[in-house]
C-alpha cells in the first residue's frame, strides 16, 4: 500500500475512536449516571455533570498545541502513537471504574482527563501527518475522507449509545478499546517518519502561561454556566470573573512572551501569512457558531420532542440518536465533496459557501416550532450536515497548505485548540443563552402548568422556582424531575394528581415555550456567528501553498 494511504488509513481510524467516544457519551449519560448510582441534577452533583461533559475539551484544548510542538520537536509520529496508546488506556480505565456516587463521578472525570491527554497527542498530530503524506493538490481530498471518519463514528456513537446503555454503561467506552488497540498496532507497525525534527529547546515560560491562561479561561467558562446563588448562571460568581479575569491577563502576557523568546511555542509569524490567520479565525468562529449545537438539537428531542409523541424516557436517547442521523448523513457526504472541490478550486469560495449554509440552516431552525414536522426538521439538519462538511476539509487544507513543513505539529495543534477552545465557548454560550431566553418564562410556565394539573397554588409556586438550568439539564438527561419530587410535596397531592404529573408528556409540555424560546435566541446567534465566520473565509484570498514546503512534500509522499 501506497505511504500516502497508509497514513490517511491511521489517522481515520484515530478520528473514527475519538468521534465515537464523544457522541457515545452524550446519548449515553443517563445511563452512566445510574450506573454510578448518582443523580447529577441535586445541585451538590451538578458539577460533576458539566466536568464529565466539558473536562474532555478544557484538558484536550489546553494541551493541544503545546503537543503540536513537541512533535516537531521530538517526531509527530512518535507523538501520534503515544496518543493512540494512552487514550485506549483511559477508555480502559474508563469501562473499570470501581466507585459509586461521588467517588465513581470523579473516577469518571480523571479517566476522562486520561482521554483527553491521548487524544490531544492525535488532533495535534493527524492534519500534519496527512499533509506530510500528501501533496497540495491532495490534501483537500484526504482531509475530506478523513472527516468521513469522524462523521461515520459520530453516527456510530448516536446509535451504539443508545443501544449498550440499555445492556450495561460500562460497554459505552469499553467499545473504544478494540478500535483502539488496532489503531495502536497499525500505527507503531506501519508510519514512519518523514519529517525533520525541529532541533530546539522547550519554551517553558511561553507554554506555561499559555496553557494555565487558556485553563482558567476555560475554566471560568464551565462554571459560568452553573447557577449561583439565586441566579441562573454564574457569570456574576467572584470565582468565575477572577478565573476569565487571570486568564485574559496570562494570555495577554503570553504574546510579548512569545515575541522575544529565542524558541517560542508559537510562531506568530504564522499569523503574518493571510491564508493561515484568516483560516485560523474562520475556524475559531465557525466552532463557537455550531459546537454546541449537536447538544441543544438533542436537548431538544430528548427532553421536548420525542416525550411529546410518545416516546418513553428509557428509550429517548437512542431514538434522539436516531433522529439525528441526517445531519451525519450531509455532513459524511458533502465533506469529501467539499475537499476535492477545494483542491481544485481553491479554499475561499467552497469554506465560505459552506459556512453560508449553515447560516441559514440556524435561521431556519429558528423558524420551526416546539412540536415541528420531523421529516421538515430532518431536511434542515441535513443540510447543517452539509454545510459543515464544505466548510471543514477545505479550510484545513488552507491552513495546513500555509504553514513551513518544520512547524506542522504546531499548526496543526494550533488549529485543534482554537476549535476546541470555540466549541467550549459555544456550550458556554449557547447554553447561557437558553437559561436566559428560559429565565423570564419558565417560573409562570411551571406554575401554570402544575395549576392546571390539579396541583394546590402554594405547592404550584414552591415548584416553579425550579431552576431553569436543572429543568434544561434533567431534558439532556432524559430524565422526567416529576418523578423525583420530595415526599413532603407528593404527600399533599392526590392519586390522580400525581397520576397527570407523571404523565410523559407533562413536563415537557410544560417547558416547551421557555426553552424553545432559549433555543431560538441559541439559534439566531449561531447564524450570526457562522455569517462573522463566512467574512473571516472570504479573507482568506487566493490559493496559497507554503513555496520551501512544496518539493519536501513531494518528498515525503514519494517515501
Amino acid at each position: 500500500m501506497e505511504y500516502k494511504w497508509v497514513v490517511l488509513s491511521n489517522t481515520t481510524i484515530g478520528s473514527l475512536m475519538a468521534s465515537i467516544n464523544a457522541t457515545i457519551l452524550i446519548i449515553a449519560l443517563p445511563a452512566i449516571f445510574n450506573g454510578i448510582r448518582l443523580n447529577p441534577l441535586e445541585p451538590n452533583n451538578f458539577s460533576y455533570l458539566l466536568w464529565i461533559i466539558m473536562g474532555y475539551m478544557v484538558v484536550s484544548a489546553a494541551l493541544v498545541v503545546t503537543f503540536g510542538r513537541l512533535s516537531d520537536m521530538f517526531g509527530r509520529v512518535r507523538m501520534y502513537n503515544l496518543g493512540f496508546i494512552v487514550f485506549t488506556a483511559g477508555s480502559i480505565l474508563l469501562s473499570l471504574t470501581p466507585g459509586k456516587g461521588s467517588e465513581g463521578a470523579l473516577e469518571l472525570i480523571v479517566f476522562r482527563v486520561v482521554q483527553a491527554v491521548g487524544g490531544a497527542f492525535l488532533f495535534a498530530n493527524s492534519a500534519a501527518l496527512i499533509t506530510d503524506a500528501f501533496t497540495p493538490e491532495e490534501r483537500g481530498k484526504a482531509l475530506g475522507i478523513n472527516a468521513v471518519a469522524f462523521t461515520l463514528g459520530s453516527l456510530t456513537g448516536l446509535i451504539a449509545g443508545g443501544i449498550l446503555a440499555t445492556v450495561n454503561w460500562r460497554l459505552v467506552f469499553l467499545v473504544s478499546v478494540p478500535v483502539g488497540i488496532g489503531g495502536t498496532i497499525w500505527s507503531v507497525a506501519k508510519l514512519k517518519p518523514v519529517q525533520t525534527r525541529v532541533k530546539e529547546k522547550i519554551d517553558y515560560l511561553g507554554t506555561t502561561t499559555f496553557s494555565f491562561g487558556l485553563i482558567l479561561l476555560l475554566v471560568g467558562a464551565t462554571y459560568g454556566i452553573e447557577p449561583y446563588g439565586s441566579q441562573p448562571t454564574g457569570w456574576a460568581n467572584p470565582w468565575v470573573i477572577a478565573s476569565l479575569a487571570l486568564g485574559t491577563i496570562l494570555l495577554a502576557l503570553f504574546i510579548p512572551i512569545e515575541s522575544k523568546v529565542r524558541y517560542p511555542m508559537i510562531n506568530l509569524n504564522l499569523f503574518k501569512i493571510r491564508q493561515f490567520s484568516a483560516g485560523m479565525f474562520s475556524a475559531f468562529i465557525a466552532s463557537l457558531a455550531q459546537g454546541a449545537g449537536m447538544f441543544v438539537l438533542i436537548i431538544w428531542l430528548q427532553g421536548i420532542y420525542l416525550p411529546l409523541h410518545g416516546v418513553g424516557y428509557a428509550d429517548t436517547p437512542l431514538w434522539a440518536g436516531i433522529y439525528m442521523i441526517p445531519m451525519s448523513v450531509g455532513l459524511g457526504i458533502l465533506s469529501p465533496v467539499g475537499g476535492k472541490l477545494s483542491d481544485r478550486l481553491g479554499a475561499r469560495g467552497i469554506s465560505t459557501l459552506g459556512m453560508g449554509v449553515v447560516a441559514a440552516s440556524f435561521i431556519a431552525l429558528f423558524a420551526l416550532p416546539a412540536n415541528f414536522f420531523y421529516p421538515s426538521f430532518a431536511v434542515v439538519i441535513f443540510t447543517l450536515g452539509a454545510g459543515l462538511g464544505l466548510f471543514s476539509a477545505p479550510n484545513t487544507a488552507s491552513i495546513m497548505n500555509a504553514a513551513p513543513t518544520s512547524v506542522r505539529g504546531t499548526a496543526s495543534g494550533m488549529r485543534a485548540t482554537l476549535q476546541n477552545t470555540g466549541t467550549l465557548a459555544s456550550f458556554a454560550l449557547f447554553f447561557s443563552l437558553i437559561i436566559i431566553g428560559m429565565s423570564s418564562s419558565l417560573p409562570k410556565d411551571l406554575y401554570s402548568g402544575f395549576v392546571a394539573a390539579g396541583v394546590p397554588q402554594q405547592v404550584a409556586l414552591d415548584l416553579s422556582h425550579t431552576p431553569p438550568t436543572a429543568a434544561l439539564f434533567a431534558a439532556f438527561l432524559g430524565y422526567n424531575p416529576v418523578l423525583g419530587l420530595p415526599s413532603y410535596i407528593v404527600s399533599q397531592l392526590s392519586a390522580a394528581v400525581i397520576n397527570n404529573l407523571e404523565a410523559l408528556g407533562f413536563f415537557p409540555s410544560v417547558i416547551a415555550p421557555s426553552a424553545v424560546s432559549g433555543f431560538k435566541l441559541a439559534f439566531l446567534v449561531g447564524a450570526g456567528l457562522a455569517l462573522a465566520a463566512a467574512v473571516a473565509s472570504v479573507l482568506r484570498g487566493k490559493p496559497y501553498v507554503y513555496v520551501e514546503s512544496v518539493e519536501a512534500q513531494k518528498t515525503a509522499a514519494e517515501k
